[in-house]
């Protein structure tokens, strides 16, 4: 059997790495890319293959309509990859990944996991960071189970019942360093933006100028595929966040990425409460260790 780590740069996958090779556990670890993460956290990923040995990148093929090519390869220089599966997929469906659609799990980083695994001439174990005190839900997880879809693959969580101190100190203990984005005050470390930022995540990424133009054009270029589809959204055009605020009318317009970030600045006296909130059911990214979600303790 192959033991294969989801290592997704994050503090906890991590130290599921040290921690099998504390414990002499031979390990595969594998990386599942949507072009859409930080470049801190690539420079980091470049790090830990330095730490832990080689990490396999995993990324979905995703094709888009030549008409709007151009304009996808554009996007994907300013972002510094080579291609980006969360932009295409985007522009290939004309829509965002939201709370009730949670595609960027399922088509960025199962499939192309499941479609590696397949290929593989062994059966899979496969190892996630995910701890039980991060939130309720995953309180509730068990340390191993089969995964859904794919009942022939164990997921195994071999660091259910550790505290946080428990990996800052494996940490120290190998003297391998966190990802920078911590140390900025990030809570979580993949994608960037994810769907699910909170509002002190918001205010982080207003300062990123370069990727708050990239979202704009984004959004511009998703509602440009809207409009030549002749799709009819009566809330309008879709933008990158789910918009939960109602508006006079009662209805959730969406809010452009300008809006947004306009929002994530107002002093504590306006409204506090996240814009996107994780839904505990979800059995996407949090459920399964593919991305660093943050600490919800």
């Amino acid at each position: 059997m192959m033991t294969v780590l989801s290592l997704s740069g994050g503090k906890d996958s991590t130290a599921a790495a040290l921690w099998l090779r504390e414990q002499g556990i031979e390990h595969v670890r594998v990386f599942q890319d949507t072009g859409w993460e930080h470049p801190a956290l690539y420079a980091h990923l470049d790090y830990l293959e330095e730490q832990l040995g080689p990490i396999i990148r995993l990324r979905s093929d995703i094709n888009v309509a030549p008409e709007y090519a151009d304009a996808v390869a554009d996007i994907e220089r300013r972002l510094g990859v080579a291609s980006s599966p969360m932009v295409r997929w985007a522009v290939k469906k004309a829509m965002f990944p939201s709370r009730m659609r949670r595609y960027c799990t399922q088509e960025l980083k199962v499939r192309p996991f499941l479609k590696w695994a397949r290929a593989q001439d062994d059966d899979i174990l496969s190892v996630v960071g995910i701890r039980a005190e991060e939130s309720a839900a995953r309180s509730g997880l068990a340390e191993r189970e089969a995964m859904p879809g794919a009942e022939d693959i164990e997921v195994w969580r071999p660091l259910i019942r550790w505290t946080l101190a428990d990996v800052v100190d494996i940490h120290a203990r190998h003297n391998v360093r966190p990802c920078s984005l911590y140390l900025e005050g990030a809570s979580r470390v993949g994608c960037w933006p994810c769907i699910m930022s909170n509002k002190s995540e918001l205010a982080m990424l207003s300062k990123d100028d370069a990727r708050i133009d990239v979202m704009r054009d984004l959004e511009a270029l998703v509602g440009r595929v809207v409009i030549d589809r002749n799709h009819q959204h009566a809330a309008g055009l879709p933008t990158f966040f789910q918009n939960k605020l109602p508006d006079k009318s009662g209805t959730f317009p969406p809010w452009s990425i300008d809006k947004v970030m306009e929002w994530a600045q107002t002093s504590r006296g306006g409204r506090q409460f996240e814009l996107f909130a994780a839904d505990p059911r979800d059995a996407g990214c949090m459920r399964w260790g593919l991305c660093d979600t943050g600490n919800k303790s």
